[in-house]
């Protein structure tokens, strides 16, 4: 197998529609992979997207065609060679012609496809067009010819094969790409080559892991058939398989014995090995040295692991709980979508730091979400060396979907394609049949507007698990999230809290934060609350003037409906209502940090009856107000921090119990958590006024309760007082009414900030009690990032924060009070130093 790379040399033109002028009839240098806006963006003739207003000025591309076309040299194929042009990957609908012959056409982004070419490849000079016509226009006559479905959006994304979130999302911007995602390869090959690789990895009660290797092989109908040798080898040990001359798939076991385990972070190591498997001419396994070549080779990293989910029933409702080597794990995580609207301009780089993010905020899965892509090998990869779960959806999001051609033979095609690529991967835990179509269908309207057409049901319920369960045995697969297992949404709501996943909105959409203690579910798939991006973020792309929350381009980067509505409702309950947009975009981002760590709390204090939390959202494609803990940029919010603090692997929380509040620690470690828990109530200026004392005994990964005596939690004036319960550097700090009606000292804190080696060390003292003490630091320098933030700090306590950055700055830029913030002070006008 020889394969070349054809990327340098493109060159991208306008095709159809109405483009403006300064672009119209040009040729500009095309980089692929790529896409078409990233090109007229290189070459000055568009603005960048993602700033101020331009996603609006930039809609004519919508209904624009593109043609890319390129000049290579090459080689015509020998007698006996096949020639393909293969692509990983088109956005959306292509034609592609070589040497004036149309090879064929596609209309799915989600899968490769290849075209041989032997007969038209040219020695010498070739030309290769890729011509893309809007798939929006597409999509059009699609719901023309099968009729319209429901959808949340004003594009029909549902009626093709192309990135939902393309088409603009509630937190994403409508950038309609087109162009050659993913690479391109010219593959010349004789006799047979491997089509696919399939490894199924397994491990035995006796410890011996297991690796059986599916392998599809394309064969040449040029020569006659003949036998072919499969070899695969891991960690020394070899396997071979001879298919027969009529045979176009092999199987071959490989046992390790004593195989490494591969677990979650926060439960071991995660070893990964090479798997290198081999095609090669003839069938006689023993040649050794004599063997013939290669006719085409393979390569894989594995782990071995065994992942279920029990959903057996039990007193409570159906579990939906994550079991990895024999062990029920709480999850805890993130739903993942694209990192960048640009997909093209994600990095191996990119996607290492973004899982680090989650790794560090003591995340152990992420969820590629519906509305995305299936994810690069970069990005697996990563969440396999650093042990994050990833929980797989089939890519339907919030809508019907039609089972008729042409969408049904692709939806197929995908689906074989993507399940057969990830196999290898240990972090994959479970395949997920889509986003909210079960819950759609039930409570959106879909059945009045359907009538008796078709909307993806057999999709989730027939397709996808066969094709799981021919291709990936291994590993789960759920309908749909939410979903009950083991229930048809008509006879058990898919929402429903006592079954399988849930997804809790109500909270963003219509209550309080505190509307969490009201459920308990067995997995809650999704939750969250927006805020906006960090203030670099926000302030490098929206230049309003003035900016406010309601200014043209601010509210371009908010794409929820009633969003900024919901923002205010939902910080009116808590904080002091703010005086200055700067008052403003902090109240919102320590609310939606307060909501979110509220509800894990909620979430994890009845581990094991529920038994995982993935928050919406870890990240963001752009820069806009949402419901991320990263902002676009990069940035971590206060969210982020709150995360790390509410996902630690040992945690106190204050929670209702039968109408009584306890104490639940919560001990996901190895290790008994056991030792005395300190319990006081005092004043905000330090006077105890009761103290008692407790033993905790928390087994590994498992929970306890303590309810403390009655004074600790009956105080005599709830506006100046608190209750700590701590047991070593573990603490919780709890507030006995709302910030709003506190009250607080605001001139309660004094800081210093001085040079270190990397940046500035901020040391802050409290005079009185200030709550969610934060540094935040890119205000000072544009790359600044603090080590924590949303610190409690009692009377007389002090702490350090650590700005890490590489700019020269005042030190008391660090202490100002457009920087240093607290509940304490929800204006920043207000003296802080």
């Amino acid at each position: 197998m020889i394969r070349r790379t054809l990327h340098d040399g493109w060159l991208l033109t306008s095709a159809t529609g109405t483009v403006p002028e300064h672009i119209a009839g040009r040729s500009v240098p095309a980089l692929v992979p790529g896409s078409a806006h990233l090109d007229l963006l290189a070459a000055g003739l568009i603005p960048d997207p993602y700033l101020d207003s331009n996603e609006t000025e930039l809609a004519w591309a919508h209904r624009v065609g593109w043609r890319y076309t390129l000049t290579f040299d090459a080689e015509q194929a020998a007698p006996s060679e096949h020639v393909d042009l293969a692509f990983d990957g088109l956005d959306t609908v292509a034609t592609v012609e070589l040497n004036g012959v149309e090879l064929g056409t596609t209309a799915n982004m989600h899968r490769g496809y290849r075209f041989p070419v032997g007969r038209v490849l040219r020695e010498g000079s070739n030309d290769l067009t890729v011509s893309f016509r809007p798939a929006l226009e597409y999509a059009e006559e699609v719901r023309d010819a099968l009729g319209a479905r429901p959808h949340t959006n004003t594009h029909p994304y549902n009626m093709v094969r192309k990135m939902a979130c393309s088409f603009g999302w509630d937190w994403g911007p409508d950038f309609q790409t087109a162009g050659i995602w993913k690479p391109v390869r010219l593959e010349r090959w004789s006799t047979a080559r491997l089509a696919s690789v399939r490894p199924l990895v397994t491990v035995g009660e006796d410890g011996v892991g297991r690796v059986e290797v599916h392998a599809d092989v394309e064969r040449s109908l040029t020569e006659a058939p003949a036998a072919l040798t499969l070899t695969a080898e891991v960690a020394g040990h070899t396997a071979t398989a001879t298919l027969a001359p009529d045979a176009d798939t092999g199987v071959v076991v490989v046992e390790v014995p004593d195989a490494r385990l591969w677990w979650p972070v926060g439960y071991g190591d995660h070893p990964l090995y090479d798997l290198a498997v081999t095609l090669a001419p003839g069938g006689d396994a023993s040649a050794g040295s004599d063997a013939p070549a290669a006719l085409d080779t393979a390569e894989r990293r594995i782990g071995f692991r065994t992942v279920t989910v029990d959903t057996e029933p039990d007193e409570h409702g159906t579990p939906f709980t994550v079991t990895v080597n024999g062990r029920p794990i709480f999850v805890k995580g993130a739903n993942w979508i694209p990192d960048d609207h640009f997909l093209t301009r994600i990095t191996r780089d990119r996607l290492a730091r973004r899982v680090d993010q989650a790794v560090d905020a003591h995340m152990n899965m992420l969820r590629v979400w519906g509305g995305g892509i299936y994810e690069s090998e970069d990005f697996y990869d990563v969440c396999d060396e650093r042990g994050v779960l990833v929980w797989q959806d089939f890519l339907l999001a919030c809508a019907a979907y039609p089972e008729e051609e042409p969408l049904r033979s692709e939806f197929e095609a995908e689906a074989r394609e993507n399940v057969a690529r990830l196999t290898s991967h240990a972090s994959l835990a479970l395949w997920n049949g889509g986003n909210e179509n079960l819950w759609g269908f039930m409570d959106w309207g879909w059945q009045e507007q359907l009538g008796d057409r078709t909307w993806g049901h057999g999709y989730y319920t027939d397709l996808f698990p066969r094709i799981v369960a021919e291709l990936d045995p291994t590993r789960f697969y759920s309908a749909g999230s939410p979903y009950s297992p083991g229930f048809a949404p008509d006879d058990v709501h898919p929402n429903a809290e006592a079954h399988g996943t849930r997804h809790e909105w109500t909270v963003w959409n219509q209550t309080d934060y505190r509307a969490y203690q009201d459920h308990v579910p067995r997995f809650c798939s999704e939750f969250g609350f927006q805020g906006p991006p960090t203030w670099t973020t926000l302030t490098d792309w929206v230049h309003d003037e003035p900016l406010t929350p309601t200014s043209p381009a601010f509210l371009l980067h908010q794409k929820a409906e009633d969003g900024n509505g919901k923002l205010d409702r939902g910080y009116s309950a808590h904080l002091h209502t703010p005086r200055t947009f700067e008052d403003w975009h902090w109240a919102t981002q320590l609310n939606q940090a307060r909501a979110v760590a509220f509800g894990i709390e909620h979430f994890r204090s009845w581990w094991p009856r529920t038994s995982g939390a993935l928050v919406w959202q870890l990240n963001d494609c752009w820069p806009v107000t949402s419901w991320a803990a990263v902002d676009g940029d990069e940035r971590p919010k206060p969210l982020w921090y709150a995360l790390r603090r509410a996902y630690a692997p040992r945690m106190l929380t204050v929670q209702p119990r039968d109408g009584r509040l306890v104490v639940i620690a919560v001990n996901d470690t190895d290790e008994p958590w056991t030792g005395p828990l300190d319990l006081r109530r005092q004043g905000f200026g330090g006077e105890v006024l009761h103290t008692g004392n407790a033993q905790i005994s928390v087994p590994p990964r498992s929970t306890a309760e303590v309810e403390p005596e009655r004074l600790l939690l009956a105080p005599a004036d709830p506006d100046r007082e608190v209750f700590v319960a701590a047991s070593g550097e573990v603490r919780v700090v709890h507030t006995f009414r709302e910030d709003r009606h506190l009250a607080y000292d605001p001139e309660a804190l004094t800081a210093v900030a001085v040079p270190v080696p990397g940046g500035y060390r901020v040391d802050v003292r409290a005079s009185s009690f200030a709550r969610d003490v934060s540094v935040l630091a890119d205000r000072a320098a544009r790359d600044a990032e603090v080590d924590d933030m949303l610190v409690d700090l009692l009377a007389g306590e002090t702490h350090s924060f650590t700005v890490r950055t590489g700019a020269e700055i005042d030190p008391l830029s660090l202490t100002t009070a457009h920087v240093l913030r607290s509940a304490n002070t929800p204006h920043a006008s207000a003296k802080q130093v």
